[in-house]
C-alpha cells in the first residue's frame, strides 16, 4: 500500500515532509466480533486532520475533519471510492472493508484550533465518508473531536446516516450551547427494499428518520439531505413524496434534494452492480449521464422542484444550498416505507424522462445540485 505517497492533496509527493503518514506508523488489525466480521482496519497516527477543500469544488464549506478513510456503509454509489486508489487499496470491495482509522484525530484538532494561525473557521464533518460509520463504535474518536471544538467554540457541522450520533447528543447539545452546530442526516429514500440492494451497511432508513426525532427532541436542529435520488429506482413522484412525507411527519422544516452522481471510482462500481441487478437501465443510465459524473442539469432541476413543492406542501421550508451548514441548520424525517407501506420489489422504469415536460415553470433559486453524496 503506498502511505508514504498520500498527501493532503492525494498528488504524488513522496517526501516525508508531505506525508500524512509513514508505512511505520500503520498497524493493522481485524476484531473478532459480528459487526465487524471482514473487516480490516489500519491504524495510522496521522500528520494533519484539518483539510483545506480545494478552490474548484462546489462544497459550500472550506475545512473538513474525516477521521476515516474507507466507509463499512458499502453504498454502491460513495463519490469518496476513488479515494482509497490514492493507497493503492481496491476502490470496490476494499472501500468498504479496508479502514484507516486516524487514531490521533482528537489531539491533532486541539492542536490545530489552538494555534494562532487558526482563525474559528467552520469545520464540516462526514462529508468524504462517515465519521459515524460502524468503527466509530470500536474507536470512538467523534467524542474527543466534539470536545475539541467545544472547548474553542468552533462552529462545525455534521452529515451522517449513522445512529451511532446519538450516543454523542450530550456533547452535542454542550457544543450547541457555545457556538454554531449543524447536524444533518442523509436519507436519499424510505424505499426498505432499495435500500438494501445500495446501502447495505448503513441502518434502515427509518432508524436514520428516528435519529433526526431524538435530535429534535433535546432541541437540535437537523436537516436532511435527501440523497441520492437514484433515477428509474427511487425518483417516482410516488417515492419522492413519500419520503418528503416521512421527512415532515418527524417533524422536519427543510429537506435538500441531490440527484445521485457518478464520478471516476464510484461510477465504475456502481455501473458493474446495475449490470447486474438492473441489466436493463444501463442503456438508459448512459444515455442520462453520458460521459460525465452528472445528470443533466434539467433532470436535477425537475427534481429539486418537485421536492421543493412537496416540502411547502407538506410545511417545510426549504434550504437550497447547504443543508448541513450550522448558520442554516434544520430539518428532519420519520419511519421509512414507499407510497403502499412495504415494497416488495425495486421498480424500474426504463422509459427515459422527457427534458420540454420538466424545463417549463419557474427554476429553483441558486445551485441546483451539490457534489456531496
Amino acid at each position: 500500500m503506498r502511505w508514504d505517497n498520500l498527501n493532503d492533496t492525494a498528488d504524488d509527493a513522496t517526501t516525508a515532509r508531505n506525508a500524512l503518514f509513514s508505512a511505520e506508523s500503520v498497524t493493522t488489525r481485524t476484531f473478532e466480533t459480528p459487526e465487524f466480521a471482514g473487516i480490516t482496519f489500519h491504524e495510522i497516527r496521522a500528520r494533519s486532520i484539518v483539510n483545506r477543500v480545494p478552490g474548484a469544488s462546489r462544497m459550500p464549506f472550506e475545512w473538513t475533519v474525516n477521521p476515516y478513510r474507507g466507509c463499512s456503509h458499502a453504498c454502491v454509489y460513495c463519490f469518496a471510492r476513488k479515494t482509497h486508489s490514492y493507497l493503492d487499496l481496491d476502490t470496490g470491495l476494499g472501500f468498504d472493508s479496508q479502514i484507516v482509522v486516524k487514531v490521533n484525530a482528537p489531539e491533532l484538532l486541539r492542536k490545530r484550533l489552538a494555534s494562532a494561525r487558526w482563525h474559528g473557521e467552520h469545520i464540516a464533518m462526514g462529508t468524504n465518508v462517515d465519521c459515524y460509520q460502524r468503527a466509530e463504535g470500536r474507536y470512538a474518536l467523534m467524542p474527543g473531536i466534539i470536545t475539541a471544538l467545544t472547548e474553542h467554540a468552533n462552529p462545525f457541522s455534521i452529515l451522517t446516516k449513522g445512529t451511532l450520533i446519538l450516543r454523542d447528543l450530550p456533547l452535542l447539545a454542550e457544543a450547541a450551547r457555545v457556538t454554531r452546530v449543524g447536524v444533518s442526516v442523509s436519507v436519499g429514500f424510505t424505499d426498505e427494499t432499495l435500500w438494501r440492494t445500495v446501502e447495505p451497511g448503513t441502518p434502515a432508513p427509518a432508524r436514520r428518520l428516528d435519529v433526526v426525532r431524538r435530535l429534535g427532541e433535546r432541541g437540535l436542529d437537523c436537516g436532511v439531505l435527501m440523497a441520492p435520488v437514484i433515477p428509474y429506482l427511487g425518483d417516482s413522484p410516488e417515492q419522492l413524496e413519500a419520503t418528503v412525507r416521512a421527512v415532515a411527519e418527524a417533524g422536519a422544516t427543510s429537506v435538500t434534494p441531490l440527484v445521485l452522481h457518478l464520478r471516476p471510482g464510484a461510477r465504475e462500481w456502481f455501473m458493474s452492480w446495475l449490470a447486474r441487478e438492473h441489466p436493463r437501465l444501463v442503456g438508459p443510465y448512459r444515455r442520462l449521464y453520458g460521459d460525465g459524473a452528472y445528470a443533466p442539469t434539467w433532470y436535477q432541476r425537475r427534481i429539486t422542484r418537485q421536492v421543493h413543492e412537496l416540502a411547502r406542501a407538506y410545511g417545510m421550508g426549504e434550504r437550497r444550498v447547504a443543508a448541513w451548514r450550522a448558520e442554516e441548520s434544520g430539518g428532519g424525517g420519520r419511519r421509512g416505507g414507499t407510497e403502499d407501506g412495504a415494497s416488495r420489489t425495486v421498480r424500474e422504469r426504463v422509459a427515459p424522462p422527457h427534458a420540454p415536460e420538466h424545463t417549463r415553470g419557474p427554476e429553483p433559486a441558486g445551485p441546483t445540485q451539490l457534489s456531496l453524496l
